[in-house]
């Protein structure tokens, strides 16, 4: 009986993965070689959608896209998300302002993902208040056109998002760190960016390996903020699928689907190749 217990207790965690998790992957994979007309799925084990992926050019254009949103906003929140993290761990001494500090950084999800991105059409638009008071200070001469609906304004909204999910690892890793090391690498003679880089760095690994998992998992999967924020102008790899969807195209877009989820496990088994993140769990 005690050998049971571990499996009794990790039984009901195994049960909701299997129906929540397991389940709808197998059926993704399975209708993934349906093949369908304009009225209704087909039962059968066609490789037809998997070929339309991987032939179509656009699609490996739309494919690239992604990625390229996914590391862009990566490198641009991983900045920011540690110097706020560094600022908050290691600037600010006193606990109170310090959580203060953390709070306001959690103010902006108080409201919806919709609401956030909505709130930078008036503030980027051609006629918007950024362009008008540029134009008012005479440091351009006409409107900025690439401000919205543009690859720019996609991937300042992503960063907008998603930099508080690369920003509370990280500073929970630096919190952890113990402050006698900073002090001895500075009775040893290291500068600041001595420090930072051979001692900092280092153990902050594991929370820039989560902050990193989560932005690109994020960015990977979003189809609404490259809709809304780009205008129709680019699209990825999300937003293609839910375009299919909405076509009752659902064989294409359960394949789209399989061959994402696969992307998004190798670039995640790869962070965590490099990076050992059981050391902060």
């Amino acid at each position: 009986m005690p050998r049971l217990f571990p499996w009794l207790q990790a039984a009901p965690l195994a049960l909701v993965l299997a129906v929540f998790l397991l389940v709808p992957v197998a059926m993704l994979v399975i209708v993934s070689f349906y093949d369908y007309d304009s009225f209704s799925l087909i039962p059968a084990f066609v490789l037809t959608n998997y070929r339309e992926v991987f032939a179509s050019f656009v699609t490996w254009q739309t494919y690239l896209k992604t990625l390229y949103f996914a590391g862009i906003t990566w490198a641009v929140t991983l900045g920011l998300g540690f110097w706020l993290a560094y600022f908050l761990a290691f600037v600010v001494q006193n606990q109170t302002l310090r959580t203060v500090l953390f709070v306001l950084c959690t103010v902006p999800f108080w409201t919806s993902n919709l609401i956030r991105m909505i709130a930078w059409v008036p503030f980027l638009g051609r006629n918007g208040i950024l362009n008008g008071t540029l134009l008012a200070t005479g440091v351009i001469k006409e409107p900025l056109e690439f401000l919205l609906f543009s690859d720019f304004s996609v991937i300042l909204a992503f960063v907008h998002l998603y930099t508080l999910f690369m920003v509370v690892p990280i500073f929970n890793t630096m919190m952890r760190i113990d402050r006698r090391l900073l002090e001895a690498a500075r009775d040893m003679g290291a500068g600041f960016w001595q420090t930072l880089w051979c001692v900092i760095l280092p153990l902050c690994k594991p929370g820039i390996g989560i902050g990193s998992i989560f932005v690109v998992v994020l960015v990977m999967g979003d189809f609404a903020t490259v809709r809304l924020m780009s205008g129709g102008q680019s699209a990825s790899v999300g937003l293609m699928i839910a375009n299919q969807i909405g076509l009752m195209q659902y064989p294409a877009a359960a394949a789209n689907a399989v061959v994402l989820l696969a992307m998004v496990l190798l670039m995640v088994g790869a962070m965590l190749r490099v990076i050992d993140i059981r050391k902060e769990l």
